[in-house]
């Protein structure tokens, strides 16, 4: 097990990282644990890209973690058995352990399903994937005056395009959505659980990069299966990518945030 820990971003926040630090020192449980502290703050972006890539030394996959999820039991389980079924399979570009909530149809027989987007939170890659993943996005002048495939980008979510545009201004610092233009490009896919193996907690009012209001919010695996049946035809299936499009369409992200500013309002009436 490899952590990271990024250095204090301000001086206010160096009380907290010494917690994190002595906390994480007396992790146990697994062969071997080995820690790596940053003395400056590197920021998300260049700690998730520079700590999988130093991994990818030694390893040929590994599975990503941040701070602010829980998972459930049979998290690793699962994570591992979908990194051996679909080493060969290149179509698969990541596996995420978190699923936004989705009604899964009557008499469906697998435990995962696919999409044309990745997730963050909870995942795994291999390093013939990450590998090959230009950060500098080095073709986004010519990509962004073409509308036709920034339609073909969006129908991985209503805030795809924007997103990587804020990133390519430097108005956010987004390793994830580099990534996930890199799968566009690449028209690979991403597997995910009919249920979610991952719930971030992060949606509190002094998060960095979350909101009051988590609309992410899902039910939990309660951890007994050990096995799963994973999908050996890599295709998207019509009902989830619907159900998946309309969760990222911009009426439900504008609802999304409508609801935060109730939230922080009220919280502000009540001091």
């Amino acid at each position: 097990m490899h952590i990271f820990s990024d250095g204090a971003k301000a001086d206010q926040d160096k009380k907290a990282v010494e917690d994190v630090r002595a906390f994480i020192k007396g992790i146990s449980g697994f062969k071997k644990v080995i820690i790596k502290e940053s003395e400056r703050n590197r920021g998300l972006a260049s700690s998730i890209i520079e700590g999988v890539t130093d991994v990818m030394k030694f390893s040929d996959r590994v599975i990503v973690l941040e701070d602010d999820l829980v998972v459930s039991a049979n998290f690793l389980a699962y994570m591992n058995q979908g990194l051996e079924y679909y080493a060969d399979h290149l179509k698969v570009y990541s596996i995420s352990g978190y699923t936004v909530p989705m009604k899964v149809p009557a008499g469906y027989g697998y435990d995962v399903y696919f999409l044309p987007r990745a997730s963050s939170w909870g995942w795994a890659i291999w390093k013939n994937r990450w590998e090959n993943i230009d950060w500098q996005v080095s073709d986004f002048a010519e990509f962004s005056k073409n509308r036709e495939n920034i339609r073909q980008f969006n129908e991985g979510g209503s805030d795809m395009f924007a997103m990587l545009k804020k990133q390519m201004n430097r108005e956010i610092d987004s390793w994830a959505i580099r990534w996930c233009y890199h799968q566009f490009k690449t028209q690979t896919y991403s597997v995910f659980p009919v249920s979610s193996k991952v719930q971030n907690i992060g949606f509190t009012s002094d998060a960095t990069n979350t909101h009051v209001y988590n609309r992410y919010r899902t039910d939990l695996d309660n951890g007994s299966a050990l096995h799963f049946k994973f999908l050996a035809d890599v295709e998207l299936d019509p009902i989830f990518l619907r159900q998946f499009q309309r969760f990222y369409s911009k009426y439900t992200r504008a609802v999304s945030k409508i609801k935060t500013y109730i939230i922080k309002a009220r919280h502000k009436a009540n001091g």
